[in-house]
């Protein structure tokens, strides 16, 4: 027999953590994980739409380090866990590599002079609001730090890259189908 995919067990508002706990589901920590694992989802939308292969070959590993920072924000005893979490490590590496996607995307580009916009193709809109969702799930895992949570700063400064790959990347999708910019 099948596993169900329905528990029964979120049905008093609290959901279990990784390594055990059970929190309500608004909880500063579900709330962070919650917005990283919409991110992964908006950007699996943006690479299934107008496939684009060096815009989507830079986005699979993201959608690989969003799941091990997922996991990381859902762990609140990783000492507990190492083995377990072996896989969700970002390294400072991730960053230089994700630093390196945004100047070779620039280098496709010319110099930004405005604000720009948010629109154009539907590859390129799905890739702004994955740079908002971005946003908001740095966001909530600052706020998570400061109920005094043990977060990695690594992650917080992944996911301000990460932003900013994003908003290159929905230019350079825009520049590669034709569309062009529109300045505020």
């Amino acid at each position: 027999m099948a596993l169900k995919i329905y528990t029964k067990t979120g049905d008093d508002g609290r959901t279990g953590l990784y390594g055990g706990g059970r929190v309500p589901k608004d909880d500063a920590r579900v709330s962070a994980y919650g917005d990283v694992d919409e991110l992964n989802a908006i950007i699996g939308m943006a690479r299934s739409t107008d496939m684009m292969p060096r815009i989507d070959e830079v986005l699979a590993p993201v959608q690989r380090d969003l799941f091990a920072i997922g996991a990381l924000l859902a762990t609140p005893n990783r000492e507990k866990h190492k083995e377990q979490l072996e896989k969700a490590r970002i390294s400072d590496k991730r960053i230089a590599q994700l630093e390196q996607a945004i100047d070779d995307a620039e280098d496709e580009l010319d110099p930004l002079k405005a604000f720009i916009l948010p629109g154009g193709t539907a590859k390129a809109s799905a890739l702004h609001v994955a740079r908002t969702v971005c946003r908001r799930a740095e966001r909530a895992i600052i706020s998570l730090q400061h109920t005094g949570a043990d977060v990695p700063q690594v992650i917080i400064v992944y996911l301000n890259r990460l932003s900013d790959l994003l908003f290159v990347l929905a230019r350079v999708a825009n520049k590669r189908a034709g569309a062009g910019e529109v300045t505020w």
